[in-house]
């Protein structure tokens, strides 16, 4: 039967017409930045439920963020108007907690197991550094939690030291602390989720001859930042014969410092023999010149399989690189630029780190040019950083004041309350302000600002 005329495959391009269609046994579908990834996969479920008769519930489809998996989820059910979609669209997480739900004897879990997040990891952490009576600043919690984490993904038992140094001795004995804590609880971590789930798979069967035989496609998105867990969760889940079908992009492939292992993309073709690798390499996003200025730094990986991407866009203009003698200089060039650039629209800075939006924003303030932090708080409306302003705005004014005598002592007393009380400090100090210091609302007796 001849799929070629289906209206799912209206609008696509022949790249991703070929990755629709292409359906049984092994698939690596290597997707350039902008290639319409998340298309191809939501009309490649579409197409195995409208088309080939494939039970929706036998369809199962993994990526990493819930905000991808709710994407993905409602533009396959907008392709499937009137069909209720039993599929299984989710992140890794979500699978595995479902999983375990539905057969936590099998995984040798209590009933009602419960999740811990951060916050409640880091406590069990502080519990275990008390029990064993080892300071938290010499051992912060946060660094011997991420180091666990660092362990589980890359399959090693945190339990086990790496050496005699007395780090990998306390590691080792913090771990197992913290491992107690959460079986004493009937608890698991985030890590655990797919650790129990891949352990549980790998030695029972029954448990997962029968999920092989429920999905009978599966499909993994983002597949270059998978960890080694996630890998042997696909591999239990697929089998030896399944369809599976993994999008991604080896040159994408930035998540190493916590687990994701390169090699997972790289020896697919090995581990599934007969895989088909098909290429998207049509860039929707881009113009041409910055796919070539990233294409010829990509170029340089020593580990890739390689793929040509061309812009749908028009040319567009050169990339430009510029060197700054510091990161004052650079932030006044980048405002320079958008001020010469303001009749033109809107203008996006990116960076790297949150800490790096002081500079530009102080440079952004003295051209007058208005601006949006997106996706975070600008540094000057951060609560303590306009708790401090509000502070020095007082000694400023209390330097200047008739009254400045009388503002130095309610300060020190007003400090060292704090310091004892540990007192919310915003509020306090701007209730004595008020009261005690030269008020905004009448005219200033010392001819202050006020600001």
């Amino acid at each position: 039967m001849s799929f070629e005329s289906s209206p799912l495959l209206t609008g696509l391009n022949e790249q991703q017409r070929e990755a629709v269609l292409a359906t049984e046994g092994p698939v690596l579908i290597l997707a350039g930045a902008g290639s319409g990834k998340t298309r191809v996969i939501t009309h490649r479920i579409a197409h195995l439920i409208r088309e080939r008769g494939v039970p929706s519930e036998s369809v199962l489809a993994v990526t990493f963020t819930n905000k991808a998996a709710g994407e993905m989820k409602a533009r396959t059910e907008a392709l499937l108007p009137g069909a209720p979609l039993r599929s299984w669209i989710s992140t890794f997480h979500s699978l595995c907690v479902r999983l375990l739900r539905r057969e936590a004897a099998a995984a040798g879990l209590g009933p009602g197991f419960v999740i811990y997040d951060e916050d409640d990891q880091l406590q069990a952490v502080r519990g275990a550094l008390k029990a064993l009576d080892l300071p938290e600043k010499v051992n912060p919690p946060r660094r011997l939690l991420s180091r666990i984490s660092a362990r589980k993904n890359s399959g090693r038992d945190p339990g086990d030291a790496d050496g005699d140094s007395v780090a990998e001795q306390t590691l080792a004995r913090v771990a197992e602390r913290y491992h107690q804590t959460l079986r004493a609880a009937n608890a698991l971590d985030f890590d655990d989720l797919l650790l129990r789930t891949a352990s549980m798979l790998a030695g029972n069967e029954q448990v997962r001859e029968s999920y092989r035989r429920r999905f009978q496609y599966v499909l993994v998105d983002e597949y270059q930042d998978t960890n080694r867990t996630q890998y042997e969760l696909i591999r239990h889940l697929v089998g030896p014969r399944g369809n599976v079908t993994v999008v991604g992009d080896e040159d994408q492939s930035i998540y190493s410092w916590r687990g994701a292992d390169i090699q997972n993309i790289l020896d697919f073709e090995h581990d599934f023999p007969g895989a088909r690798v098909l290429r998207l390499e049509e860039n929707y996003r881009s113009t041409q010149g910055i796919l070539d200025s990233a294409s010829a730094l990509v170029a340089h990986n020593e580990k890739r399989k390689g793929k040509t991407l061309r812009a749908v866009k028009a040319a567009g203009e050169a990339v430009r690189l510029h060197q700054a003698g510091d990161e004052y200089q650079e932030a006044q060039w980048v405002v320079g630029r958008i001020a010469g650039l303001r009749t033109k629209g809107r203008a996006a800075v990116l960076f790297r780190m949150n800490a790096q939006s002081r500079l530009l924003e102080e440079a952004l303030m003295r051209q007058g040019l208005p601006y949006i932090v997106v996706g975070g708080v600008g540094f000057y409306e951060r609560k303590e950083v306009k708790d401090l302003l509000a502070y020095l705005r007082v000694l400023r004014r209390s330097s200047t004041c008739p009254r400045a005598g009388s503002a130095r002592a309610p300060w020190r007393r007003w400090s060292a309350r704090r310091r004892s009380a540990g007192s919310r400090p915003g509020r306090r100090w701007r209730r004595w302000r008020t009261k005690r210091s030269c008020p905004r609302a009448r005219p200033n007796p010392c001819g202050a600002s006020g600001t």
